[in-house]
């Protein structure tokens, strides 16, 4: 949690937020980094906090968004947009009235095309500088903010960037807290009328279920330089392969192709 003294008082912070997906049973629920934005947001103290969704209002859509209202909110600001829709537009144009000091969104949705870009689109219509892998806020004063963005391996790297600003916030960041089954049913949507533009490139795709992709062998995963070393300078233990000598290539071609198969490589 961000100390008071390292807050400017009033900071106005708005948070989108979208309706993620569930890895292994595809239902709807809160997106995990928007979820972290959410949490990392309600660290500071004496801002002014707004969630933001812009999207189709469903059941299943209210059911997630409110696991949102459920970390602390009362009200959600909801820009309902029919489906397949840019919602580019309608987020730009609310942004730019309410002029937010800091938005803070995740790296991707979990649904849709995920592609990672709305951030970076939205930055580049209103004109603002962005800030991805956040992983966390040291201080807001003076109209100037010092982050600390997540990078490869661990490390962290200081920031100092003017508001407003857009940041898009990492795995890094802190996890989010449960949510609170009573304050999720009593919370608010403020539905608001917005822009709407249809996302023409979107309604010409066909969207189904992934396959299955084939098995990959074994690989050895290390977190650091020493690890892989020592992995690489093992040894082999004795398994349940075994070794080849004097056969004709067709011989070596069917022992390796059952190789393949029995490791699901092959099908």
């Amino acid at each position: 949690m961000q100390p008071e003294s390292a807050m400017t008082p009033g900071l106005e912070v708005t948070v989108l937020v979208s309706v993620g997906r569930h890895p292994l049973t595809g239902r709807a629920r809160r997106a995990d980094q928007d979820a972290r934005g959410v949490e990392l947001a309600r660290s500071f103290a004496d801002a002014q906090v707004r969630l933001l969704h812009a999207g189709m209002r469903d059941e299943s859509s209210e059911a997630a968004l409110r696991g949102y209202l459920g970390m602390g909110f009362t009200e959600l600001s909801l820009l309902e947009q029919p489906q397949g829709a840019d919602v580019l537009p309608a987020l730009a144009e609310a942004l730019d009235a309410t002029s937010p000091h800091l938005v803070i969104t995740g790296e991707r949705a979990e649904r849709g095309e995920g592609s990672g870009l709305l951030p970076y689109l939205l930055a580049e219509r209103l004109g603002w500088p962005l800030v991805s892998g956040l992983a966390a806020v040291e201080s807001v004063e003076d109209g100037v903010a010092t982050l600390l963005q997540a990078l490869p391996r661990g490390q962290r790297r200081r920031l100092k960037v003017r508001l407003p600003v857009i940041v898009t916030v990492d795995d890094a960041a802190p996890a989010p807290r449960q949510s609170a089954y009573g304050p999720a049913r009593r919370g608010a949507f403020e539905a608001t009328a917005g822009p709407v533009s249809v996302d023409d490139e979107w309604a010409a795709w066909h969207v189904q279920p992934a396959r299955q992709r084939p098995k990959r062998l074994k690989i050895v995963k290390a977190a650091s330089a020493r690890d892989r070393f020592k992995a690489a300078a093992a040894k082999a233990e004795g398994g349940s392969g075994q070794v080849l000598t004097d056969v004709t290539p067709t011989q070596g071609a069917e022992a390796i192709l059952t190789l393949l198969r029995e490791e699901d490589v092959l099908r």
